[in-house]
């Protein structure tokens, strides 16, 4: 097919825009061409993508020119930025200014912005319920994707926003896997009381995306939240027990507790962890997964996504 649109896709060999990658090089009668945007188009991950059909190009999210080029002639572009790189909101807003701006000269018809709530709209920084963190924010890798929604509004980017959230592949990669006690038995340990928290297959982000850019424009301006099931604490437990095969609680503890555990970002989890337990109802009703399902329709719930990832999961 030569009349195929070209997706843009930032952070391609990363969990969402790689998602995304391969869920239009699996369609291939869908109408899509992946171009994956990566600052190093030799890495391993970028060559594998290459290996797969898609076309790799280079582009930094801190120069606007190299955005440009990689956004030229594309249909859509699909924007997210990593603040677990570098841990500076500042320095995600100035990314995110980029991505909107690269998009508008380039005259891209469809952009998706994946982002989060700005806590602050719920928790004003007078507010000592939580901690003020860098002066300037409660929750701040949530905080400053929420703020930098206005940069594509204010430039006219037709944009869908979307809203993520919490990564299942978490418990795999980011230190949130089942440890086990004094006593020898496992626990996960979370700060929610007994709230359900949404949460979501990486992978299923990406196809939720695809889902999005399939529909045309009929999502533009508008916030699309997404989620493969809202779980209490012990509910995941439970899944954790049927998939291992041995006893997993759930250790909930006090926010306050989370954010001395003293690991990189412990202040800024205890904060999300927290907002999403005291504005559970609000958090929660953003994310249908009737919508994420009729985006995806191979949504993973978490007991699907465990049966296949427990192998992964790095049990000490």
């Amino acid at each position: 097919m030569t009349d195929r649109k070209t997706i843009a896709i930032i952070g391609a060999t990363g969990a969402q825009g790689g998602g995304l990658v391969r869920a239009i090089l699996n369609d291939t009668n869908g109408g899509f061409t992946a171009r994956a945007i990566t600052r190093n188009v030799q890495s391993d991950k970028a060559t594998a993508l290459v290996n797969q059909g898609a076309k790799v190009v280079a582009a930094d999210l801190d120069d606007i020119d190299s955005l440009q080029h990689a956004f030229s002639d594309a249909y859509g572009a699909y924007c997210v930025t990593n603040f677990w790189e570098h841990f500076s909101p500042e320095k995600e807003l100035i990314q995110a200014q980029n991505l909107a701006t690269a998009a508008k000269q380039a005259g891209v018809q469809h952009v998706i912005w994946s982002t989060l709530e700005d806590t602050r709209q719920w928790v004003p920084l007078s507010d000592d319920r939580m901690p003020t963190l860098m002066d300037k924010y409660k929750v701040p890798h949530l905080d400053a994707k929420g703020e930098a929604n206005h940069y594509f509004t204010n430039l006219g980017v037709p944009t869908t926003f979307l809203l993520t959230s919490f990564y299942w592949d978490n418990f795999i990669y980011f230190g949130m896997e089942p440890q086990k006690g004094p006593d020898g038995r496992y626990a996960i340990t979370l700060p929610m009381s007994d709230k359900k928290l949404p949460g979501i297959a990486s992978e299923d982000i990406g196809r939720c995306a695809y889902g999005v850019f399939q529909k045309g424009s009929e999502l533009i301006g508008q916030t699309v939240g997404i989620a493969g099931e809202h779980l209490t604490g012990d509910e995941m437990a439970a899944a954790f027990s049927q998939a291992l095969g041995q006893t997993v609680a759930y250790n909930s503890v006090d926010p306050a507790v989370y954010r001395s555990f003293g690991f990189p970002g412990a202040a800024d989890l205890g904060n999300m962890f927290q907002f999403k337990r005291d504005f559970n109802d609000d958090f929660c009703g953003a994310r249908d997964i009737n919508v994420a399902r009729s985006l995806n329709p191979l949504l993973q719930d978490f007991a699907t996504w465990l049966n296949r990832n427990k192998d992964r999961i790095p049990l000490k």
